[in-house]
Formats: structure tokens, C-alpha cells, sequence
């Protein structure tokens, strides 16, 4: 049987961020009026790249904001499903002008102008703290629309802490004397805590330059050379499809950024391979589902927490990409030994895939890596990630050009399409990040409200209390913290996107593990793995309720195959933070050091793979499987005993199943 392999090019980018709520499917006149305005915004956010606005960078993002959240109302319905017409309503129209006057009001002449509302901070006039109400009001709803009800109710919850927390008995650590109505709207809309602060300044400056460049990358055919790509590379054998599928989940993650844009794509082209071979649907959507996940795990087109990782910490988005390089090795090595088992114990059978050699479509399209090479060389050279990415941007631009001009004798036909998709393109890109602008605003309603109640050191205190309560040994405790940390982020992701879910980790959490003596970047990364981690946690795993949709599969068996799958990856983060020797896995120590470090983790992630895959030289028996589960922990603690321990029980399960095999031939 042979296919032939080729991404549709049906949106995938605006799927990209659509993680919980559809956006509405515009008819012609609207969706041509979104993307003129779309195309109005990304110009905008090139020209502050090269030639920022004179009144700083709060000024910007009081217009971005003022700009940005309109089009959630023209794009996102009230409610996930689709009602007898897509286009907005009145309300729709009314909430959008509404956001369009409170978002610009700061720089709009009746406030006085901006420098007046500026001086008027924590002394706001009547019509300041009517439109900043308004504007918050506004900022929730488009959070409900784009991620769902659980991320506003967490900002009310803030919201309430912060005016009636007077209310509460003083002798409580977590009492203040509470803010009136005032002092609540000037934080958010007048000091940098609030809506405009750092969540919001990073969807401003970089993500939405990276979204427009993956939109980019994609219009000009990325997306199905990288499939193409990833079949050619494996060709015949039993483990080429499940290969396959995790080489173009890396792959696509660079166009989409997304885990449930990259499992849809992925899906709609790898299930006919992976059923052909003999994958069982739930398999098969767990596979597809854990390398949607990579996408936002793997340089060098990180999540959007990457970003906001960068700018906490004030340091550059390349060495965010340097820490991020072992722990994704790591991840995809417990894929691929997944995918080793899975290929054995279902027999899967090899797939005749029609496609040219891999050499033929790099020497054909493998400009496609090259804009990708730019980013990490402009990085590099210690130009800016927002330059960086415009320039890749620029490259890849190009290339589609070429490429169009090459392929036809009608060159100014292929010009003025070319111009047309890149205009759409661009769109496109604002377009995709409308979720993520509205949950950075959002994001601010909770970090101004712990910043300015000091609520962050009273959990931080109450964190470490516990883990104390129940040993007073510093290991213990710290182990103890560590795990109820995990706990807490991966719970909080269940109902939060993975932005917001480490934004508000960071200010609860982080202090936490930096009273404990953890490092800025280990409890930086530990926070964002978990956080992201959370996509793939039952019940809620989106990534795996798309690839059951795609599959046909059980949702929930789905979920949990794609539970199994990246299962080492839950333990990584771990390593980071437990010992001095888990930062050489963030690349924080020698090289040596880097190199001994990561091949004692690849052990511990190959016995984990033995536990959940059933496998080792053969199938794998319960004695086994359960000798490798200390040694996964023991050897993931990365201290000499415990690593020689780990080894000690990795040879033990290697000599029962060798044994057991010994013993089984024999009989028969």
C-alpha cells in the first residue's frame, strides 16, 4: 500500500493557540476586516522592533493591549459552540469598541494624555477608575473566551483576597489590611504589576514576533517539507512509522509552537501510517499526542513561558535554549525507546511510504532549517531574540519568494500571490496569539495581587512549614518540597493554561524552592516542565483529547498512553533541583560534569521506559519492571550512592529477565 504524504494548509497556525475554545470561522467580509486589522497590528509590532514608540515601552503596550483585545471579542464566540451564524453579534461589537476605548484610554486626549495619567498613579480620577473596571471586566471575559471559566475565576478569587482580605481574622498569616476598589483598579491599570507588566510586555515583544514567524515559516511550506522530511529519513521498517511521527512532532513544533496545532497536523497525516502498521488507536494517539508536547518543550521555538523565563530572570532567550537542550534529549529518548517497545510488542508491521530520498528533499527544500539556523546564530552574536526573529522572519520570506519564482514563468502572477501570503501570514501570526495576549493580561490581575498583599512569602512560608511538619531532615525537606511543588503545578495546569499556570507558579512556588537553596535557573525550568507537563495530566489533557478525535481511540485510554509516553519527563525535572549535580542537566556545569550527568539520566529514563512500555530484550515480567522503578528514582538523584545503587538494581532486572528468557526457551 503506498500514500502519499502532504500537510494541508487550512490554518494550522490559528489552530495553534486555540487550546480550549474554537475561534470563530469569520465569513468573507469579516474575516478580510480582522485580517486588515490584523495586518495593521503586525506591522506595528515590526516597526517598535526597530524604531520603538518615543514614550517607552508602557506606552506600547497600553496601544497593543487597546489594539489586541478587540479582536478577541470579532474572533472568539461567548461559547464553544458554533450557533446558527459565526460572525459577531451586537454584544460581540459592543464589547469590542468598549475594549478599544478603555485599552486606549490611558493615551487618548479626555484622559488628559499619558504623561497627566501616569502622575496620577494611586490617585486615580472617577473616569480612570471607570475604565480601568471596565477594562478588567473586559480582560477576564476574553480569557474565558479563549481559555475557558477557570482562569477568571482564579483572578476573582485574587480580586476578593485583595479587597476583603482586611476581613479576614489578623491573627492569620495570610491577613492584610485589605484595598479599596481604588488602590485594586490603579495596580492593574497604572503600575507595571498589572495588566502591563512583565506577562504582558513578553506577548507583546516576543511572542507574537515568533507567532508571525512560525505563520511565516508555514505559508511558505515548512510544514509539509518537515513531514516529508521525517518519512523519507526512516523509510521501510517496523519502528519508521512511530519514528516518524516523533522526528515531524519536533519538527512541526517550530511552525506551531503549540501541542494540540502540532498533534492535529501530525495526526491527520501519520494515522493512516501508524494504523497501517498495526498501532491500536489508543497507542497510536498517545504517540501522537506525546510528540505534540514536544513541540513546547524543544528549542529553538520554546512555549511562551520560555519568554517570560528570559525576562524574569533578566537573561538572553539563547541560553533559555541552552538549558533546554539535555532535558528535551532526554524527553524524546523516552519516546523513542517507547516507540522501540510498542513496535515489538504490537508486531507492527513496516509501511511502503512513497516518497524521494531524504537527500533529495533536503537538496530541494532544506532552506526551510535555515531560518531556523539564524535565530540561534543571531542569538549568538548577542542580538536581541525580537531582532532575531524578525530577521528569520525576513529569510524565510524570501525563500518563499524564490521558491514561487522558480516554479513559474508568470513572475509577476507569483510576486503578487507571494505578497498576498505574506500579508496573510502576518495576520495570521497576531491572529494565533490573541489566547496567549489575553491570558498575560489576565496573569497580571494575580501577580499584582501577591506582589502588593505579600501573599507569594506567606505560601512560600506556609510550603516549606509543611514539608518541615514531617521531617526536620534538609534533604527530606527539601525532597518533600519539591514534590508537593510538582503537585501543586501540574494540579494548577489541569485548569490553567501552560503561561498562566507558570506565571502564577513562579511568584508562589519559586520563592520556595529559593528559600531552600535551589538556583534561579533550575527552579525556573523545573516550574515551566511541570507546568507544560500538566497538558498531558488526566483529565484534562488536551494535546490527547485531539488525537482520540483524530484516532477514533478512547479519550481516556488515550490520556493515558500519552501518560505513559512521557512519563520520564515527569521525573527529569526532578534531577534539577534535588542535587548541585542536576544543573549540569540545564548545561550549568563542565562538560565532563554534562556528559556523566546525562548519560546516568538517559539510564534512568531507559528503565522507566522498561516499566511503562513492558519491555526489555524481550516482554518485560512484573520482577523486572518492578526492580527498575527504584532504580529510575536512585539513579535520577544523580549522587554517587544512590547512582551506584540505581546501577545495582538496573544489572539485577537486566539478570531476572535474562534468566526468565533462559528458562522460558528451555521449556519450550
Amino acid at each position: 500500500m503506498e500514500y502519499i504524504f502532504a500537510v494541508t494548509q487550512a490554518e494550522p497556525v490559528v489552530a495553534a493557540q486555540d487550546e480550549e475554545r474554537p475561534s470563530r470561522a469569520l465569513s468573507r467580509r469579516w474575516d478580510l476586516f480582522v485580517l486588515a486589522v490584523s495586518l495593521g497590528i503586525a506591522l506595528l509590532v515590526l516597526k517598535q522592533v526597530f524604531w520603538p514608540l518615543a514614550k517607552g515601552n508602557q506606552f506600547y503596550l497600553v496601544i497593543f493591549l487597546g489594539l489586541t483585545l478587540p479582536l478577541v471579542f470579532l474572533c472568539y464566540r461567548p461559547r464553544g459552540r458554533r450557533g446558527d451564524g459565526d460572525d459577531p453579534g451586537p454584544v460581540d461589537w459592543v464589547l469590542a469598541v468598549l475594549a478599544l476605548l478603555v485599552g486606549l484610554y490611558p493615551v487618548l486626549p479626555f484622559s488628559g494624555g499619558y504623561d497627566e495619567f501616569l502622575n496620577r498613579v494611586a490617585d486615580l480620577s472617577t473616569m480612570d477608575t471607570v475604565a480601568g473596571g471596565i477594562l478588567l471586566v473586559l480582560v477576564l471575559e476574553a480569557a474565558r473566551r479563549t481559555t475557558g471559566l477557570v482562569l477568571p475565576l482564579v483572578c476573582l478569587a485574587f480580586l476578593a483576597y485583595s479587597y476583603y482580605g482586611g476581613l479576614l481574622p489578623q491573627g492569620w498569616a495570610i491577613a492584610h489590611s485589605g484595598f479599596d476598589f481604588d488602590e485594586i483598579i490603579s495596580a492593574l491599570y497604572n503600575e507595571q504589576s498589572g495588566f502591563f507588566g512583565v506577562p504582558l510586555d513578553v506577548a507583546a515583544t516576543y511572542i507574537v514576533l515568533f507567532a508571525i514567524y512560525g505563520a511565516v515559516l508555514d505559508a511558505s511550506g515548512a510544514g509539509k517539507f518537515f513531514v516529508d522530511f521525517s518519512f523519507a529519513l526512516f523509510r521501510r521498517s517496523r519502528t519508521a512509522p512511530g519514528r516518524t511521527a516523533a522526528t515531524a512532532g519536533f519538527l512541526l513544533g517550530t511552525v506551531s509552537g503549540s501541542s494540540t496545532a502540532t498533534t492535529v497536523s501530525l495526526g491527520a497525516v501519520t494515522w493512516p501510517v501508524l494504523r497501517e502498521a498495526g498501532y491500536p488507536k489508543e497507542q497510536a494517539g498517545g504517540l501522537l499526542a506525546a510528540s505534540g508536547i514536544g513541540a513546547i518543550l524543544s528549542p529553538p521555538t520554546l512555549g511562551a513561558a520560555a519568554f517570560i523565563i528570559a525576562e524574569y530572570l533578566e537573561t538572553d532567550y539563547l541560553t533559555v535554549l541552552l538549558w533546554a537542550i539535555v532535558p528535551t534529549l532526554l524527553y524524546y529518548l523516552g519516546i523513542v525507546l517507547a516507540v522501540e517497545a510498542d513496535a515489538r510488542r504490537f508486531g507492527a508491521r513496516s509501511v511502503r511510504v512513497d516518497s524521494p530520498s531524504a537527500w533529495k528533499l533536503l537538496l530541494r527544500g532544506g532552506y526551510h532549517f535555515l531560518s531556523l539556523v539564524i535565530i540561534v546564530v543571531f542569538l549568538a552574536m548577542d542580538i536581541p531574540p525580537f531582532s532575531a526573529v524578525v530577521y528569520a522572519t525576513g529569510v524565510a520570506a524570501a525563500f518563499g519568494l524564490a521558491a514561487r519564482l522558480l516554479g513559474t514563468a508568470d513572475r509577476m502572477t507569483a510576486v503578487r500571490e507571494w505578497a498576498i501570503g505574506l500579508a496573510k501570514a502576518l495576520a495570521v501570526g497576531v491572529r494565533s496569539a490573541l489566547p496567549v495576549i489575553a491570558v498575560c493580561a489576565a496573569a497580571g490581575v494575580v501577580t499584582s495581587t501577591i506582589t502588593k498583599s505579600g501573599l507569594g512569602q506567606v505560601l512560600t512560608t506556609a510550603l516549606v512549614d509543611l514539608a518541615r511538619a514531617i521531617s526536620s531532615n534538609p534533604t527530606v525537606v527539601l525532597t518533600l518540597t519539591v514534590v508537593f511543588s510538582a503537585v501543586a503545578v501540574l494540579v494548577l495546569g489541569l485548569a490553567v493554561p501552560v503561561t498562566a499556570s507558570f506565571i502564577i507558579s513562579w511568584v508562589v512556588i519559586g520563592p520556595a524552592l529559593a528559600d531552600l537553596g535551589v538556583e534561579p535557573a533550575e527552579r525556573a525550568m523545573f516550574i515551566f516542565y511541570y507546568a507544560v507537563l500538566s497538558e498531558v495530566t488526566p483529565p484534562t489533557a488536551l494535546a490527547a483529547v485531539a488525537a482520540a478525535a483524530i484516532t477514533g481511540g478512547s479519550v481516556m485510554k488515550t490520556m493515558w498512553q500519552t501518560w505513559k509516553y512521557t512519563l520520564p519527563a515527569f521525573l527529569v525535572p526532578i534531577a534539577f533541583v534535588l542535587t548541585d549535580n542536576g544543573s549540569a542537566l540545564l548545561l550549568q556545569r563542565s562538560t565532563m560534569d554534562v556528559l556523566w550527568v546525562t548519560a546516568v539520566s538517559g539510564l534512568g529514563v531507559a528503565a522507566l521506559a522498561v516499566v511503562t512500555g513492558g519491555w526489555l530484550f524481550g516482554p518485560a515480567r512484573w520482577p523486572e519492571r518492578a526492580l527498575c522503578v527504584p532504580a529510575a528514582a536512585l539513579l535520577l538523584y544523580l549522587q554517587p550512592v544512590s547512582i551506584a545503587i540505581g546501577v545495582g538494581f538496573v544489572v539485577v532486572a537486566v539478570a531476572v529477565h535474562l534468566l526468565g528468557k533462559a528458562r522460558t526457551r528451555e521449556t519450550v
